[in-house]
Order: C-alpha cells, then sequence, then structure tokens
C-alpha cells in the first residue's frame, strides 16, 4: 500500500491530478492518500516528482515494532511468569493465525482468472 513521506512531499498537486479515482488530496500543504478509497495502481509512485510516495514494505520494521510495543503494553495486565507465559503463547497463535491467513490469501490470489 503507498504511503505518503510527509518530510519530503512537496504539495505540488501532480499525484492528485494523476489519481484515477480521487484517492489523494491535500491537508496542511502535503497530499494524504484516503487508502478506503485507493486501488493501488501505483500511479502516484511513478509520477510523484520526490519519490514522496513511498512502498509499505518500507515500513516493516516500524510495524513489527508496534506490535512488540502493543504486547509489552497488554503484558502489564499479567502479574505472575506463569500468567505471562500463557498471555505470549496465545498472541503467538494470534500472529500465526494472521500468517495463515496471508499464505491462504496469497495461494488463492494465484488461481484468479485474470
Amino acid at each position: 500500500m503507498p504511503w505518503i513521506k510527509q518530510e519530503d512531499c512537496t504539495g505540488c498537486g501532480i499525484c492528485i491530478e494523476e489519481c484515477p479515482v480521487g484517492a489523494i488530496s491535500i491537508r496542511d500543504e502535503k497530499s494524504e492518500i484516503h487508502m478506503g478509497i485507493c486501488i493501488r495502481c501505483g500511479i502516484c509512485h511513478n509520477v510523484c516528482p520526490v519519490d514522496a510516495i513511498r512502498h509499505d514494505s518500507e515500513k516493516i520494521p516500524q510495524e513489527v515494532e508496534a506490535n512488540i510495543e502493543w504486547v509489552k503494553d497488554l503484558m502489564r495486565y499479567y502479574k505472575t511468569t506463569e500468567e505471562r507465559e500463557g498471555f505470549i503463547g496465545r498472541i503467538k497463535k494470534h500472529f500465526k493465525k494472521e500468517q495463515m491467513v496471508i499464505k491462504k490469501t496469497l495461494e488463492r490470489l494465484e488461481s484468479l482468472e485474470i
């Protein structure tokens, strides 16, 4: 999914003009992508003259860190080592389930008629 590196965006509006579905607008003199509208066509990536529109793979480290911080925050509710170990086991199952959903989705995408 595309995202806009705000510190690099000049607010030129080229991405807004070129977006085929109107998923980009200006807010505080910077472009903003409305993900509920975005069709992931990649045009905005190609037209941005300052490469401010980035690929989501760049955010993997931040997403991992956010997951870890979320888990750490939830751990405050568990007082004993046994409770914490049980919680970590359940969280691992949660992420493994998410991993399975992604795997099965990718498999199904392979069989889509194009």
